[in-house]
């Protein structure tokens, strides 16, 4: 089976006007940043604008989802479901939210929500298919829905009530009762 190349100039467009969206959305609230405001930062027109993204709130869920999964991702995905795996995934979860906090993303947040539950589901997902190789791919996938929005209901829980606290020592506290058999 051939994998088909991606043209590394798409690669860089694509990127280029992520980047731009996000040294943007450092300056200006999310609702002021025009699609003139990201092709002029990016210095490309519309069309190549369109070409990758279909608005600004397809840029946003794509640009989110693309930091989270830089975050999440590295080698999480060929692990197993662990206390330092649970950790990992809750401080890039809470750094990934915090970073967010920086900029006037709020009107968004069911948008955000949706993003980091959708990908840490994924990863719960894999994880659980590794260690658990059965024909019980229903129950794997509902358990990973259940831990990712677990973990997302955490992080936002930590942002709001427990930040005195080290976000590793607010996760651990509750990772010997997810573990238990």
């Amino acid at each position: 089976m051939t994998e088909s190349k991606i043209d590394p100039r798409y690669l860089r467009t694509r990127k280029l006007i992520m980047d731009s969206f996000i040294q943007l959305s450092s300056k200006k609230d999310f609702k002021d940043i025009t699609i003139k405001d990201i092709t002029a930062e990016a210095t490309i027109n519309r069309a190549t604008f369109y070409y990758h993204f279909e608005d600004k709130y397809d840029l946003l869920e794509n640009a989110l989802s693309e930091v989270l999964l830089i975050n999440l991702k590295s080698e999480m995905v060929e692990s197993e479901l662990n206390e330092e795996n649970i950790v990992s995934m809750f401080l890039a979860v809470t750094n990934f939210q915090k970073s967010l906090s920086n900029r006037c993303h709020r009107d968004y947040e069911e948008t955000i929500a949706a993003i980091i539950k959708e990908q840490l589901e994924v990863i719960f997902y894999k994880m659980l298919l590794k260690q658990h190789h059965s024909d019980q791919n229903e129950a794997l996938r509902i358990t990973a829905v259940i831990l990712s929005s677990g973990l997302y209901g955490a992080s936002q829980d930590w942002l709001r009530n427990s930040s005195h606290i080290a976000p590793e020592e607010y996760i651990r506290m509750a990772i010997p009762y997810i573990l238990q058999s």
